[in-house]
């Protein structure tokens, strides 16, 4: 079958595929500034609020199993009523609104651990909302261009933003004294920038809440009803060995606690390295996007390697070897958030991609709610136990993934 066209690609009125990513990645720029910059500084602000590292591995670990938990629910909603525009753009509201309020909560004296993690926990409802749905825009318009490569642009520019914003609130942490007030509060200007962004680009773009031609021939109450989830096995064991990886790749919000409870370094500092992190990220979603569309998915083997090696190098005492284990952290964020969903893309039928995004993140956030929870528990108990649990998860994975591979077929495109 071939290609499916873009609506409006040849057309004066309508925007390039090109155009669609790349105005996809502003809008991602701006919103990952917004919440990767509070994301940056959530350990030091738990901990300031009274939170312990068990309570900041469970808050973070559960902020990121709700961001990929409720996919399950708005991915396969996005598909059956075509709404992707409508759930883009209230996911990323949330954001805008939820992480500016975060600003209040060192103010709230013993209220303020309760507020802090509800806001932390309905900023994660944001991105789950939002991102299946946007993930189906962008893959409509990547797989005109190379779905790795178009992938792998559009994580750079998120990663750009994901610098930027811990970059802007280690900035204002510094001229605060170590407060984090100000720098949560400043964070509302790249969120309204995000809305802006998405307007435009919805008002630009062709929008698959528009019927195709199928859509057309097919009665209406077809089009409306609820169709059942049948996705290939190799998707559900690719999901496996995604949601091993979530699992063991620990929280950035752990790893900021062990900095500043280890006295490793100030509070201004952890967003610094957490936008290394990020710059680390956007590097190699742009290489290994590019390796997918020429070599195929072999490359994703890297991923549960690089997150068996972050837990032995991040809680240490050795700067040196904490930065070093951040950066890793980062580049396997990279992966896990481009190539990866690459695959994804490429596993399933077009028309089913919110769907698919959807249960795939779900898997992904059971992974994370239960790593997230464990790593704080044997961070408190015995490190040496948290890295051993950590490498025996991704030796699973490393062979689902060998094992599946190995049968997986050439990607479909229909």
């Amino acid at each position: 079958m071939a290609e499916p066209r873009v609506k409006g690609a040849d057309s004066p009125r309508g925007w390039s595929p090109w155009r669609t990513v790349v105005g996809f990645g502003l809008v991602s720029l701006a919103g990952d500034m917004v919440y990767e910059g509070a994301r940056s500084v959530y350990g030091p602000l738990l901990a300031s609020v009274g939170a312990s590292a068990t309570i900041v591995g469970l808050v973070t670990g559960a902020g990121e199993a709700t961001a990929l938990l409720l996919r399950l629910v708005s991915g396969p909603f996005a598909d059956r009523t075509r709404r992707y525009w409508t759930l883009t753009l209230l996911g990323y509201a949330l954001t805008a609104i939820c992480v500016p309020l975060l600003a209040v909560t060192p103010a709230l004296g013993g209220a303020g651990l309760a507020v802090a993690a509800t806001l932390i926990l309905a900023e994660r409802l944001g991105k789950a909302v939002r991102s299946p749905a946007k993930s189906a825009l962008l893959a409509d318009a990547a797989e005109h261009v190379g779905m790795g490569r178009g992938l792998g642009v559009h994580k750079a520019l998120d990663q750009i933003g994901a610098f930027a914003g811990p970059l802007l609130v280690a900035a204002l942490v510094a001229y605060g004294a170590g407060r984090l007030s100000l720098p949560l509060a400043a964070l509302a200007v790249p969120g309204a920038a995000s809305i802006l962004l998405l307007i435009v680009l919805r008002s630009r773009s062709r929008s698959l809440e528009q019927p195709t031609p199928t859509d057309v021939t097919e009665p209406a109450t077809t089009v409306a009803a609820p169709t059942p989830v049948r996705l290939p096995a190799r998707f559900w064991w690719f999901a496996a060995a995604a949601g091993l990886c979530t699992a063991g790749l620990v929280t950035y919000g752990l790893i900021g606690f062990h900095l500043t409870q280890g006295h490793l370094v100030a509070n201004a500092v952890v967003p610094l390295l957490y936008a290394a992190a990020m710059a680390a990220g956007a590097v190699i979603a742009l290489i290994t996007g590019l390796l997918y569309d020429r070599c195929g998915p072999w490359i994703l083997l890297a991923l549960p390697m690089m997150v068996a090696a972050v837990p032995p190098l991040v809680f240490t005492a050795s700067l040196a070897m904490v930065v070093t284990g951040i950066l890793l952290w980062g580049a396997a964020v990279g992966l896990q958030d481009s190539t990866v969903k690459a695959l994804v893309a490429d596993l399933v039928p077009r028309n089913r991609r919110a769907t698919a995004y959807g249960l795939f993140a779900a898997v992904q956030g059971a992974g994370a709610l239960a790593g997230g929870a464990a790593a704080g528990a044997l961070y408190q108990y015995s490190r040496t136990a948290l890295v051993i649990a950590v490498a025996a998860s991704q030796a699973v994975a490393l062979l689902i993934l060998i094992t599946r591979l190995a049968t997986t077929p050439t990607p479909i495109r229909d």
